[in-house]
C-alpha cells in the first residue's frame, strides 16, 4: 500500500568519514532518541524553575537584599546568554550527544556548589556554572531535533518539548516550595534534587542517541565568545545597579554603556573575519532570522517576567507560602502546554505557523497589559485568566521563532541559527529581569514612602526596622497589620507597574513578527538536507567525467561553477551547460531566462531547483533560486525549451518556453504536495477493514492512486496534487463507498471511512433440462418491499449485491413460480441454486 515520507532520517556513519546513508526513523526511533534530551531538557528547566518560590526565603537566609535577588536569577541567565551561541557553533563542528553530556556535567558541577553556597555572594557564582550548563542543553535539544526530524514534522514533537517544559515549570516551584517549606530538608536541597535527574540523562543518553559526527578540521572561535559575553555581562552589571547605586544618567553609566559598545563592535570585527564565527554575521542578511531575533528579544522579556516576578507578589504581595505561590502559577503554565503542544500538532497538519506566531504576540501583549492593572487584593480569578492569556502566547511564539529559523537555514548553519535565536531570548530575559528588578525596587521605594504619611507615628519605626523601603526583602510575619497592609500593597503596585513595561515590549514583539515572511516548511531534518545537498554536488563531477570518455573533442561540454551558500547569503550563479559551442550567440553567453517561483498565495519558493533542457533533453542550464524565489539561466539560443522548476513539497512543473533574441521574464507557479492519510472501519462495530481497496480519482474521474488497507484499516498516499478528489472504498462483506474529499495545499489531510455490512445473495435458475434462460428472480425483504430484480442468462445465473443483513424471500419465474426463504449475514449467501419444474415433470 502507499506510504507517506517519514518524519526523520537515520544515520549510519560510515568509518573515516563525514558521509552518511540515510534511512528513515519510525516513530518510536525518534522518540527512543529524544527521551534523553527530554530529561536533560527537564533537568535545565527545573533548575530554572525550583528556586523561584525559595528565592525570597533563601536570600533572607543568606542575608541578601533585592539585589542578591535579582542577580541569582540574573547570573544564570547571564551565563546562559553568553554561552549559547558558543554551543551552538560548537555543535555544527563536534559531536552534538558528547555536547550535551558535557553541559549535563556542567549543570551538575554547579548544582552541587550551589547548594553548598555560604553567603548570596558564592550562590551567585555557583548560579553562573549552572547557567553554562542550562544553555548548552536548552539550545542543544533544539539543534539536536531539528537534525533530526524536519520542520514540517516537528511540531508534533515540539509539543513533547512542550510539555516537558510545562511539567518542570509546575513542578520545579512546587517541589522548591516543598523542599523549602520542608524543616527537615531545607532550601539547599532545591539544587541537589536535579542532580539525579541529570545523572539518569546521561546514561539514557549515551544508549540512545546516535548521531553521526562530521569529522574536519575546526578553530573554535574563542575570543568572539570571550567579546560577546563581555559585552552582555558589562550591559547587565550596568541595568542591575542603575538607579541603585548611581544614577542613570552619571559617569559610571555612560562608561559601562560605552565600553559595552566598544566590546560589541569588536565582536562584529572579529566574526566578520573568523573563519567558525560564533554567530556568523551573513545569518542576519536574511530577513527571517533578523526579526526572528528581534522577537525572541522581546519575547524573552515576557517570559522571563511572568516566571520570576509571580513568586514574589505571591508571597509578599499575598503572603503566600513558597508551595501556594507555585500552585498559583498553574494557569500559565496551563496555558503555555496546552498552546505550545495544540499549536505543534495543527503547524504538523496544515504547514501554517505565522497564524500561530502572530496569534501567540497577541495574547503575551494582552496577558502583560492585563497584569498590569492586578493590585494586592485583586481577585485571584482574574489573575488565572491574565496568567492563562500569559501563558497561551508564551506557549505560541517561543517555539515557533525557533521553527521559523531553522526552516531557513542549512545543515552547515543549523547550531548557529538556532543558538542565535535562544541568545536573544535569553538576553531579553536576563535584561528584562535584571532592569525590570531595578524598577520594581524603584517603584517599591517609592510607593512605600508614599504610604507612610498615612501610617500612625508608632507604626514609622517598625516600617523602618522592616527595610521595607531599602533593599532588604521584608519579612511579613514579624510586621504589624497596617505595616504590613502597606508593604503588601507596595509590593503589588510595584510588580503591576513591571508587567506593563514588559507589556510595553511584548507588543513590540508582536510587530515584528508581522512582517516576518510565512515560508513552507521542508519535509527534510538536517541530516537529510545535508546528505541532499551532498548528492547534487557529487553529481555534476560524475557526470563530466562520463561526457569526457564518452564525447569527441570535437563537442566539449563547459559548466560554470555553482556557489553554495545558505539562502538569503549570496547570489546562486546559474550552472549553464553549452550543447555545442556554435550554438551560443556571438559576442555573449546567452539569452538571460529570468523570473521567479512562487507557491500558494504568491509565496516566494526559496532553494527551488530550476533546470533549462532541451526539446532533445539535454540539459543546458541550471539554477537555485534565492530567498526572494528568483531564478536566472541562459538558453544557448533562440527556439523553444523545457523550464523544470521542483522544490521540496511542491509538484515539480514542466512548462514550454519560447526564447527570441531578447532575455525572457518567466514565472512558475508551484502547487504544493499534499498528503491522504485515513482509516477503514465497519460502521457497526467500529472494527477495522484490512485489505479493502481504496482508490482516488480527480473531478474528471482519472486515476490518481489506488491502494489496500493494513492490519489495522489505514491507508496513505503522498504527493497528491490539492483540491477535490473522490475516495472510492471496496472490501468483501461490505457495500462500496464513495465520498468527496478536499486535499489541503500543504500537509496531510485525514478522513475515516466508514462500510456498512453489503450481503450478497447469487445462484443458479435451473429447469428439468439444465439452466433456465430468462427467469425473472425478485428479492423481497422481510416488510415485504421488493429489494431488486434481476433475469438470469444463459447460465442461468442470477445475482444480488449489496445487501443488509435479515429475513429475505427468493422468487423466481419462468416456471410456475416459486418462493424460497433465507435469511442473510455477514458476506451473504453464495450457491442458492433454485429448481423449476412444471407439475409432473
Amino acid at each position: 500500500m502507499a506510504t507517506t515520507t517519514p518524519a526523520g532520517v537515520r544515520a549510519h556513519a560510515k568509518h573515516g568519514g563525514g558521509s552518511g546513508e540515510y534511512a528513515p526513523m519510525t516513530h518510536r526511533q525518534i522518540m527512543e532518541a529524544i527521551s534523553g534530551l527530554l530529561l536533560g531538557m527537564f533537568v535545565a528547566i527545573l533548575s530554572s524553575t525550583i528556586v523561584t518560590n525559595a528565592l525570597p526565603h533563601i536570600i533572607s537566609d543568606l542575608g541578601g537584599g533585592q539585589s542578591a535577588y535579582t542577580w541569582v536569577v540574573t547570573a544564570a541567565l547571564l551565563s546562559m546568554t553568553a554561552a549559547t551561541p558558543l554551543w551552538g557553533k560548537l555543535a555544527d563542528l563536534y559531536s552534538k550527544k558528547a555536547l550535551v553530556q558535557i553541559a549535563l556535567v556542567i549543570y551538575v558541577l554547579g548544582s552541587a556548589a550551589a547548594g553548598l553556597s555560604q553567603n548570596a555572594g558564592m550562590l551567585i557564582a555557583c548560579r553562573v556554572v549552572q547557567g553554562i550548563g542550562v544553555g548548552g542543553l536548552s539550545a542543544l535539544a533544539q539543534i539536536v531535533m531539528a537534525a533530526m526530524i524536519s520542520p514540517r514534522e516537528r511540531g508534533r514533537y515540539s509539543g513533547y518539548l512542550g510539555a516537558t517544559f510545562a511539567v518542570a515549570t509546575v513542578g520545579g516551584p512546587l517541589l522548591g516550595g516543598v523542599i523549602t517549606d520542608t524543616s527537615w530538608l531545607g532550601w539547599r536541597w532545591c539544587f541537589y534534587v536535579g542532580v539525579p535527574f541529570a545523572v539518569i540523562a546521561l546514561i539514557v543518553l549515551q544508549k540512545t542517541l546516535h548521531l553521526p559526527v562530521v569529522k574536519r578540521d575546526v578553530k573554535v572561535d574563542w575570543s568572539g565568545a570571550f567579546f560577546i559575553a563581555a559585552a552582555v555581562s558589562l550591559l547587565l552589571v550596568w541595568v542591575t545597579f542603575a538607579g541603585d547605586k548611581y544614577d542613570w544618567v552619571s559617569w559610571q553609566t555612560y562608561a559601562m554603556v560605552g565600553g559595552s559598545i566598544v566590546l560589541g563592535l569588536l565582536f562584529v570585527l572579529i566574526e566578520s573575519k573568523a573563519s567558525e564565527p560564533i554567530i556568523p554575521l551573513r545569518l542576519f542578511r536574511n530577513r527571517t532570522i533578523t526579526l526572528a531575533s528581534l522577537a525572541s528579544l522581546f519575547v524573552g522579556v515576557a517570559m522571563f517576567t511572568g516566571t520570576v516576578f509571580f513568586s514574589q507578589y505571591f508571597q509578599l504581595a499575598r503572603d503566600k507560602s513558597p508551595t501556594m505561590s507555585g500552585v498559583m502559577t498553574i494557569p500559565m503554565i496551563g496555558g503555555l502546554f496546552i498552546s505550545s503542544t495544540v499549536s505543534g500538532q495543527f503547524i504538523t497538519r496544515t504547514g501554517r505557523w505565522k497564524a500561530w506566531l502572530v496569534s501567540g504576540g497577541v495574547l503575551v501583549t494582552a496577558g502583560l497589559g492585563l497584569l498590569g492593572t492586578i493590585r494586592y487584593d485583586t481577585a485571584y480569578w482574574k489573575m488565572s485568566i491574565f496568567m492563562a492569556l500569559l501563558g497561551l502566547g508564551i506557549g505560541m511564539m517561543m517555539q515557533n521563532l525557533v521553527l521559523c529559523t531553522q526552516n531557513q537555514v542549512d545543515a552547515s548553519d543549523l547550531g548557529a541559527a538556532s543558538s542565535t535565536v535562544t541568545f536573544f531570548r535569553s538576553l531579553g530575559g536576563a535584561v528584562g529581569v535584571s532592569a525590570l528588578g531595578a524598577v520594581m525596587a524603584h517603584r517599591i521605594t517609592h510607593y512605600v514612602t508614599d504610604g507612610v504619611a498615612a501610617l500612625d507615628p508608632r507604626y514609622r519605626a517598625a516600617l523602618t526596622g522592616s527595610g521595607s523601603s531599602t533593599d532588604s526583602i521584608p519579612d511579613l510575619a514579624k510586621l504589624p497589620a497596617p505595616v504590613r497592609t502597606l508593604v503588601e500593597s507596595a509590593y503589588g503596585h510595584g510588580i503591576a507597574d513591571v508587567f506593563l513595561i514588559a507589556g510595553a515590549l511584548a507588543a513590540v514583539a508582536f510587530l515584528i513578527t508581522l512582517f516576518i515572511k510565512e515560508v513552507p516548511l521542508r519535509t527534510k531534518g538536517a541530516l537529510a538536507q545535508a546528505a541532499a545537498e551532498q548528492s547534487p554536488a557529487e553529481a555534476p563531477a560524475e557526470t563530466a567525467e562520463a561526457s569526457t570518455a564518452g564525447h569527441t573533442p570535437s563537442r566539449p561540454t563547459t559548466t560554470s561553477d555553482t556557489e553554495t551558500a545558505p539562502e538569503g547569503t549570496q547570489r546562486l550563479s546559474a550552472v549553464a551547460t553549452l550543447a555545442r559551442p556554435e550554438d551560443a550567440p556571438a559576442g555573449s553567453g546567452g539569452i538571460p531566462v529570468r523570473g521567479f517561483v512562487r507557491g500558494a498565495e504568491s509565496a516566494p519558493v526559496p532553494q527551488a531547483a530550476v533546470t533549462l533542457i532541451s526539446l532533445a533533453g539535454q540539459q543546458l542550464g541550471r539554477s537555485v533560486t534565492q530567498v526572494d524565489g528568483s531564478y536566472a539561466v541562459e538558453a544557448p539560443n533562440v527556439g523553444s525549451y523545457v523550464l523544470i522548476a521542483s522544490a521540496d513539497g511542491f509538484q515539480p512543473q514542466a512548462s514550454t518556453v519560447l526564447v527570441n533574441s531578447e532575455p525572457v521574464a518567466y514565472d512558475i507557479l508551484l502547487s504544493g504536495t499534499s498528503g491522504l492519510n485515513g482509516l477503514v472501519r465497519a460502521a457497526q462495530n467500529g472494527e477495522p477493514v484490512k485489505d479493502a481497496m481504496v482508490i482516488v480519482t480527480d473531478v474528471r474521474g482519472d486515476l490518481l492512486a489506488t491502494g489496500t488497507t493494513g492490519e489495522q484499516g489505514e491507508f496513505a498516499f503522498g504527493e497528491l496534487v490539492p483540491g477535490a478528489v473522490t475516495v472510492a472504498v471496496n472490501a468483501a462483506g461490505f457495500r462500496p463507498r464513495a465520498l468527496p474529499v478536499e486535499v489541503g495545499g500543504t500537509g496531510v489531510t485525514r478522513i475515516e471511512v466508514d462500510l456498512d455490512s453489503g450481503a450478497r445473495l447469487q445462484g443458479v435458475v435451473r429447469a428439468p433440462h439444465g439452466p433456465l434462460a430468462d427467469a425473472r428472480v425478485t428479492l423481497v425483504d422481510a416488510a415485504g418491499n421488493v429489494v431488486g430484480t434481476a433475469t438470469t442468462g444463459s447460465d442461468g445465473a442470477y445475482a444480488f449485491t449489496d445487501l443488509d443483513g435479515g429475513e429475505y424471500t427468493v422468487i423466481a419465474t419462468g416456471y410456475p413460480p416459486q418462493a424460497t426463504a433465507l435469511t442473510l449475514n455477514g458476506p451473504g449467501v453464495d450457491g442458492h441454486d433454485i429448481e423449476l419444474a412444471h407439475p409432473g415433470e
